[in-house]
């Protein structure tokens, strides 16, 4: 077993230190900032859609045809479910992002949100599950009983 002179071992940690901190000098996208004045960025892309009632009308609703009935429900009011709205909210903000990642960012948007988001939507136990698309029914809240004063801590 060879003995490290306490110089040495120092020198080793800091080298450590070094190289677990190290970003490459030439790295493209820090030299990209460097040499692009701020006023000449490009500008952050501009959504496709406005709102949620945008993305589930114009492209949801046509694009993603299902025979209603069986495993498949929809509501004509979907906008008075608020479980749906939740969810076709984050289903539009991660489509946007999405949409601009090359190669497979659609295919993750599929698998990943739209898919999994679709199942629980228009799901037989979904948010819709006693709707119809020519009847809405109002969800019905699950009933509770307020926890005692005191009983959860604030963690915030």
């Amino acid at each position: 077993m060879s003995e490290t002179a306490p110089e040495d071992y120092r020198e080793q940690v800091e080298e450590t230190e070094r190289e677990e901190s190290f970003e490459p000098a030439g790295d493209a996208s820090s030299q990209d900032k460097e040499l692009v004045p701020e006023e000449e960025e490009a500008p952050a892309p501009t959504p496709v859609y406005r709102n949620v009632e945008e993305f589930v009308t114009e492209l949801f609703i046509p694009m993603f045809c299902r025979p209603e009935g069986g495993q498949f429900r929809w509501c004509r009011e979907w906008w008075r479910h608020a479980e749906a709205v939740s969810r076709f909210h984050a289903v539009w903000h991660a489509w946007e992002v999405l949409r601009w990642e090359p190669g497979t960012g659609m295919s993750i948007w599929y698998r990943d949100h739209l898919d999994y988001q679709m199942s629980v939507i228009i799901g037989d136990t979904g948010p819709f599950r006693e709707c119809t698309s020519r009847r809405h029914q109002d969800p019905r809240p699950l009933p509770y009983e307020p926890a005692p004063e005191g009983f959860f801590e604030d963690e915030w």
